[in-house]
């Protein structure tokens, strides 16, 4: 079993969630993104989530393109960004799993196979909202 834990980041889900003028450029606001889970997988996200931490955003239609960088692996959806988020979950039954989205049925898909789900808010907002540590 690997103890490193898998957070799972629906790219399109997060980067539609703030009204920041994504939509003129939906590669540049994932690359953005991509580029601010780097120290996640070094300091994980306090206090529910320790490091170390694997990082993986999947990303799909505009965002195909955006590639990896040290700290963040990205996977580029073949067919719904869903499915390869669940696809993610299920290929690593045996490791912790923690998804990053705000979509109500791809949450239930993937609590249905045993994965913890935040909202976007969760991991966007923790640099403007420390956490208290236990």
């Amino acid at each position: 079993m690997d103890a490193t834990p898998l957070l799972i980041v629906d790219a399109a889900n997060v980067v539609g969630s703030r009204p920041n003028g994504w939509w003129r450029d939906r590669a540049g606001a994932t690359a953005r993104l991509r580029d601010s889970l780097v120290p996640v997988a070094a300091s994980g996200v306090a206090p529910e989530l320790p490091p170390p931490v694997e990082v993986v955003l999947v990303v799909e239609g505009a965002a195909r393109n955006v590639a990896p960088v040290p700290g963040v692996r990205v996977v580029a959806a073949d067919r719904s960004g869903d499915d390869a988020v669940v696809d993610l979950v299920a290929a690593a039954p045996q490791r912790r799993r923690v998804v990053v989205t705000a979509d109500r049925e791809l949450r239930e898909r993937v609590r249905e196979r045993g994965a913890e789900v935040y909202g976007p808010r969760w991991l966007t907002d923790r640099d403007a909202h420390p956490r208290e540590s236990h």
